[in-house]
C-alpha cells in the first residue's frame, strides 16, 4: 500500500536508515562507526529493545514491520521507519551481518545476508540491543559503486545524516567514527540547544535566539540565527515535525521573508525550527526517502513560521530599539556644544612628491659647512640622513648617491586614479580607461591558473594567524581541496573537528581578521560545487572563481606608481582587454571623442 522504491542511494542512505530504526528500537546509546566513507564498512551499534529470534530473520524480507499492526496505523505514524524497505534494500546491495537480543532471551541471534540470500543464522551471545554491519556496499552493482563521490563528499553526506538525526533525540547518547578517528561524540543533553552546541560548535549557539509559537494548528519552538551572523553558504538551515528531519523550500521562503531587509541578499540565516502537528494532518510518504513532506494547512504554516521568526527578531532587539518612556536612557546621542565628538575623525590627505630626491644639489657646497677632512682634501658637511637625526658626516660629492633609491623613470604623472575604482592614463590613439577590480580579477587568474596547471608556487602573504569555526562539513572539504588551495597560496591548517586556523593567504588577499573569515566563507561555497568537467575546463573554471574572490576583497590603490605597475602587468597579460567571464577591462576614449565634448 505504501511502496516508495529503492531507498539506498549512497552510504549516507544506510547510515540513516539504520540509525533511525536504533531510535525506534528505544536505544539510549548509538555508535556509528565507518570505513572508507562507507564503501568497506558500515556499522551501527545501539542498546534497544533488540529482536527475537524469528524477527532477526523475518525483518529483511520486503515490506515487513514491526511498527504497524494494521493500515489504519498508516494515517497516525510518528516513528521513523515503517514502509520495511530499509533492511531488506540494504541487503540486496551488501553483505550485511545482523546480532541482536531482546532482554528476555539469555543468548542472541546473528543472522547473515548477502545479495538478498541468507548465508546463515545461528546463535551467538552478545549484549541487549542491536549490532548490524553493512559490508562492501554495492558489491554486486559495479556500476553503483563507481559512480559514488570522493571519499571527502560521501563523508559529508554521512555526517549530514547523523547530524539530522542527533538533532531530533537530546536525550539520546550518539558517536560517529571513521577509520579509527572520532568526528562526533556527543552525550545526552538537557535541551535542544545543548545538542546544538555540542554537534555544531559554541559560535552557532552564540549566534541564535529561541523563537515559539502555539496555534491550532501546529506548535513551534526553535533558534533562529542573528541577521549579522547569516552566510553566503547554505548550512545549519533545519526543520523538524514530529521529531522527523524535512526539507521544506516552502517553509525556508517563510523565514527568508521574515529576514527580508535585515540580511544581504544571497546570505541565509541559521534556523532550528521544531514543528508539533497532528500526526493525521501531515504525509511523510511522499518521498522515497521520507525527507520531504505534505502539509494539509501549509499556508497557515507558512504564516505562523514567519510572524514567530518576525517576533523573535523584534523581541531579543535585534535590530536597536528606543525607550521613549526614560528620558535618561538616550540610545541617539544629544547634539550640543560637544557635538564634535560624534564626528568620525577622516583620514587626512598627504600629498607625496614621488620624483623628489634629496641628493640632486648634492655637489653644491652648503654655506658655513667647508672644511678638510684632516687629510689635507676638502670636502663638504651634510646631515647623515641615513645614518641617524643630527649626525653629521663627510662625503665625496663624486659619490653616486642617486643609486641609493628606486628607479623612478616610471611615467606615474601621467597616471590618474579616481576614486580607487579606474585609472586613467594616456595611450597612442587618447584615453586609456582601466576598470581597477576587474584588471586584478585578470590577473589573479592568470596566476591561478599556472598554479593549477604547471604546479607553480604562489607567494603567500603573512599575517596573523586567524582561527575560524567551519564546521566538521567544513573542516571536510577543506582537507579534501588541502593541496590545491596550497597551491594557489592559501596555509590553512585543521585545528579540532570544526576549526581551521589561516596561517597565510594568496599575495594581494586582504589578510585582516574579518576579511579572511569573510574570504574562508566564500572558499567553502566555491568547493562545495560538486559539479565535475573535462580536464582544463574544471582549471579554468576554478581559477575563475578564486579569481572573482580574490578581485572582490583587493585593497585600494595607494600611489600612481601601483597604479603604473599594475597597467605594465595587465598588458603582459595574453588577453588584457577581458576577463575570464567576458567582461571588458581596458576601454579606449579617442581623442576625436574628448574634442566633441568641448
Amino acid at each position: 500500500m505504501i511502496a516508495a522504491g529503492e531507498v539506498v542511494q549512497r552510504p549516507a542512505s544506510v547510515v540513516k536508515e539504520l540509525m533511525e530504526n536504533a531510535v525506534d528500537a528505544g536505544a539510549n546509546d548509538i555508535k556509528v562507526v565507518v570505513t572508507d566513507a562507507g564503501r568497506t564498512l558500515i556499522q551501527v551499534i545501539d542498546n534497544g529493545s533488540g529482536m527475537s529470534p524469528d524477527d532477526a530473520v523475518l525483518c529483511f524480507e520486503r515490506h515487513a514491520t514491526s511498527k504497524l499492526a494494521s493500515a489504519e496505523d498508516l494515517h497516525n505514524i510518528l516513528s521513523f521507519g515503517f514502509r520495511g524497505e530499509a533492511l531488506a534494500s540494504i541487503a540486496a546491495v551488501a553483505e550485511v551481518t545482523l546480532r541482536t537480543r531482546t532482554a528476555s532471551e539469555e543468548a542472541g541471534v546473528e543472522v547473515s545476508m548477502a545479495a538478498s540470500e541468507n548465508k546463515g543464522t545461528r546463535e551467538v551471545s552478545c549484549p541487549v540491543g542491536t549490532n548490524i554491519s553493512v559490508r562492501n556496499l554495492f558489491y554486486n552493482i559495479p556500476a553503483r559503486r563507481k559512480f559514488l563521490k570522493s571519499d571527502t563528499v560521501e563523508l559529508r553526506h554521512i555526517v549530514e545524516e547523523f547530524q539530522r538525526v542527533a538533532l531530533t533525540r537530546p536525550e539520546i547518547a550518539f558517536s560517529l567514527t571513521h577509520n579509527g578517528k572520532d568526528i562526533h561524540v556527543v552525550k545526552p543533553a538537557p535541551s535542544f540547544k545543548f545538542r546544538i552546541q555540542n554537534l555544531l560548535g559554541t559560535a552557532v549557539v552564540g549566534d541564535i535566539v529561541d523563537i515559539s509559537a502555539n496555534t491550532s494548528i501546529a506548535r513551534l519552538n526553535g533558534y533562529v540565527g542573528k541577521p549579522e551572523s547569516a552566510r553566503k553558504t547554505l548550512g545549519n538551515q533545519f526543520f523538524f515535525v514530529n521529531g522527523r528531519y524535512f526539507r521544506s523550500p516552502y517553509l525556508h521562503k517563510a523565514v527568508m521573508k521574515a529576514y527580508e531587509n535585515l540580511i544581504p541578499e544571497g546570505s541565509a540565516p541559521s534556523y532550528f525550527i521544531y514543528l508539533e502537528v497532528d500526526p493525521a494532518s501531515v504525509d511523510v510518504n511522499i518521498h522515497p526517502t521520507k525527507a520531504e513532506i505534505k502539509f494539509e494547512e501549509e499556508q497557515m504554516l507558512f504564516q505562523t513560521v514567519m510572524a514567530a521568526v518576525k517576533e523573535a527578531m523584534g523581541r531579543s532587539s535585534i535590530a536597536g530599539s528606543i525607550d521613549f518612556d526614560n528620558p535618561e536612557e538616550r540610545d541617539i546621542p544629544v547634539m550640543g556644544t560637544q557635538f564634535r565628538e560624534y564626528i568620525p575623525a577622516s583620514t587626512p590627505s598627504v600629498g607625496v612628491d614621488w620624483n623628489y630626491n634629496p641628493f640632486e644639489n648634492m655637489s653644491e657646497e652648503m654655506p658655513g659647512q667647508a672644511g678638510h677632512d684632516g687629510a689635507g682634501h676638502d670636502a663638504h658637511v651634510t646631515p647623515d640622513l641615513i645614518g641617524g637625526l643630527g649626525t653629521r658626516r663627510y662625503i665625496d660629492p663624486s659619490d653616486n648617491y642617486g643609486a641609493l633609491f628606486e628607479d623612478r623613470t616610471l611615467p606615474t604623472s601621467q597616471v590618474l586614479i579616481i576614486q580607487g575604482r579606474f585609472i586613467l592614463t594616456q595611450s597612442a590613439s587618447g584615453l586609456m580607461i582601466v576598470h581597477v577590480r576587474r584588471a586584478r580579477e585578470r590577473l589573479f587568474y592568470d596566476r591561478f591558473l599556472k598554479a593549477l596547471t604547471d604546479s607553480a608556487h604562489v607567494s603567500q602573504q603573512a599575517l596573523f594567524p586567524v582561527q575560524v569555526n567551519v564546521g566538521v562539513n567544513g573542516r571536510l572539504t577543506l582537507d579534501s581541496q588541502a593541496d590545491m588551495l596550497r597551491s594557489l597560496g592559501f596555509d590553512i591548517t585543521p585545528f579540532g573537528n570544526d576549526t581551521v586556523v589561516v596561517g597565510g593567504v594568496p599575495e594581494g588577499f586582504d589578510a585582516t581578521q574579518g576579511a579572511v573569515e569573510t574570504m574562508v566563507g566564500n572558499l567553502l561555497l566555491i568547493l562545495s560545487d560538486e559539479s565535475t568537467s573535462l580536464p582544463g575546463v574544471m582549471e579554468q573554471a576554478i581559477a575563475q572563481k578564486f579569481a572573482v574572490l580574490g578581485a572582490s576583497g583587493g585593497a585600494q590603490l595607494r600611489s600612481p606608481l601601483e597604479a603604473q605597475r599594475m597597467i605594465d602587468a595587465l598588458l603582459q597579460s595574453e588577453n588584457p582587454e577581458f576577463t575570464a567571464s567576458g567582461r571588458r577591462i581596458i576601454s579606449i576614449v579617442p581623442a576625436e571623442e574628448l574634442e566633441k565634448r568641448f
